[in-house]
């Protein structure tokens, strides 16, 4: 489902600034080697968001052959397992939690904490998630006490993969530590929101005792994001590149497109939901994982292909069906290629602003929605077209007006709130597109980001609009 607001949005105290982008598509992962640490004892931390269901996907783990390796993972079932085993006693572990994890909208924080020399079986493996502690699970083998885990050994370990060949986690990672020789609970890593008791939001992890082969990997460096902020040796970075570092973490969630919305007639998503490649001969559309329901906000979509009918705008996703374009039907708005000799802005399924700039490969459209004075602007790269001001207020100048959707007028299967959107208008053609709503999925050559400091987009942001961010939801929203 579509998210009006998002988890963490209150200020935590303490901020995380980057997470990385795993592609699957790319085969992205990081790997190192190491020497033998506690095989008993070790505790595992990870922020992430998921932007692939469906599929068996890897946060941490080694594998020597399959008789031999530890791994945490997402099952095909969307379940997360954890799961040990060796050629010499067997399976030590296999721990699968009846929860799913299918929102791909938000943060987890996922804390595996061992330590097989507990005398209780259910106090070896414990497994927390957002602050609390996992106690029912559909599987659950424990270690024997005192057992050896095939772990924390030394041989390759990998982060978001299964054996550097299989299994790669798509979505994103935040704050990962590795712990060598105590086994921590979840308050160690993070905390409950004073004011919002059912906000989990994290806490500074450089206090903590690393051990051995301990590792946290903060991802605030492009140009090694496979750096050990705990001064360990660096992790090898494979098929992960500069632009794969994002503001979007979980003291600061931003919107991708949707993948669990229906408008998208057997369309893909990669690159962490900001993505997106159309079918050819369809009318089909993705839209924002967050919604407008106030204030006003500004998002950037790059068009990675030479064809005609493409469509940039917004609507409140009363689409149901699969082959539908966006600016179709009411409460919907687009800025159009019509054909090959013009562009039109469409809004309520007809044209409202004729003979328009034309875009294509390489452009970048940017849409400034007024939700306040219910106006929307549609830039070129970097110049709003129409002779648009965003800044005009109730004037609108060179605005398209939109729909006041705040009394609830919005269609009876939608919501009264508006989402951003990315699509194609029926073509032989498929299309493919990149959606920054102040997460930088493309190379940004100049940087810019809104009045809070939110986001980097291409273009500048004009003034009163902002990226759309939990942050921002919580403050203008």
């Amino acid at each position: 489902m579509a998210t009006i607001l998002g988890a963490n949005t209150l200020s935590s105290g303490y901020e995380v600034a980057n997470s990385c982008r795993f592609n699957d598509g790319d085969s992205a992962y990081l790997n190192r080697s190491w020497g033998s640490g506690n095989q008993k004892t070790w505790t595992f931390s990870v922020w992430v968001k998921r932007s692939t269901l469906g599929t068996e996907q890897h946060l941490f783990g080694q594998r020597e052959d399959d008789s031999n390796r530890t791994n945490i993972f997402f099952t095909s079932g969307d379940l997360l397992n954890i799961r040990s085993n060796s050629s010499a006693a067997g399976l030590h572990v296999n721990v699968i939690t009846t929860q799913k994890f299918m929102d791909v909208s938000a943060w987890y924080h996922i804390v595996v904490a061992v330590d097989t020399e507990q005398s209780t079986n259910t106090n070896r493996v414990k497994l927390y998630v957002n602050g609390t502690q996992v106690t029912s699970f559909g599987t659950a083998t424990y270690p024997a006490e005192d057992a050896t885990l095939v772990i924390n050994n030394a041989v390759s370990h990998e982060v978001g993969s299964y054996d550097t060949s299989a299994g790669y986690f798509d979505g994103y990672m935040a704050e990962v530590v590795w712990i060598d020789g105590t086994q921590y609970a979840a308050s160690n890593f993070g905390e409950f929101d004073d004011d919002s008791p059912q906000i989990w939001k994290p806490k500074d992890v450089s206090g903590l005792t690393f051990g051995t082969n301990g590792f946290y990997l903060d991802f605030e460096d492009s140009s090694n994001l496979g750096n050990d902020a705990n001064g360990g040796t660096d992790w090898t970075e494979n098929n992960i590149a500069a632009t794969d570092q994002t503001t979007d973490t979980c003291t600061n969630n931003f919107a991708t497109l949707n993948p669990l919305e229906n408008y998208h007639a057997g369309g893909t998503f990669a690159e962490g939901n900001t993505y997106y490649t159309s079918v050819s001969s369809k009318h089909d559309f993705a839209i924002s994982t967050m919604a407008m329901p106030a204030g006003k906000w500004y998002a950037e979509f790059k068009i990675h292909q030479d064809t005609d009918y493409n469509i940039v705008g917004i609507t409140d996703h009363g689409y149901q069906g699969s082959n539908q374009e966006l600016s179709e039907d009411n409460y919907s708005y687009g800025f159009a290629n019509y054909d090959a000799s013009k562009s039109i802005v469409r809004g309520n399924g007809s044209t409202t602003i004729d003979n328009m700039p034309l875009f294509g490969d390489g452009d970048i459209i940017g849409v400034a929605v007024d939700i306040t004075n219910s106006k929307l602007y549609f830039s070129k790269n970097g110049t709003f077209i129409n002779s648009g001001d965003p800044t005009s207020g109730s004037t609108g100048t060179g605005a398209q007006s939109i729909q006041d959707l705040s009394s609830g007028s919005g269609t009876s299967y939608g919501q009264d709130v508006y989402f951003f959107g990315i699509g194609l208008w029926n073509t032989s053609a498929a299309g493919n597109y990149s959606a920054n709503f102040g997460n930088a999925p493309f190379s940004i050559s100049s940087g810019n980001s809104d009045a809070n400091g939110h986001g980097n987009f291409e273009y500048a942001v004009p003034s009163g609009y902002f990226a759309l961010c939990t942050k921002n939801l919580a403050e203008h929203g």
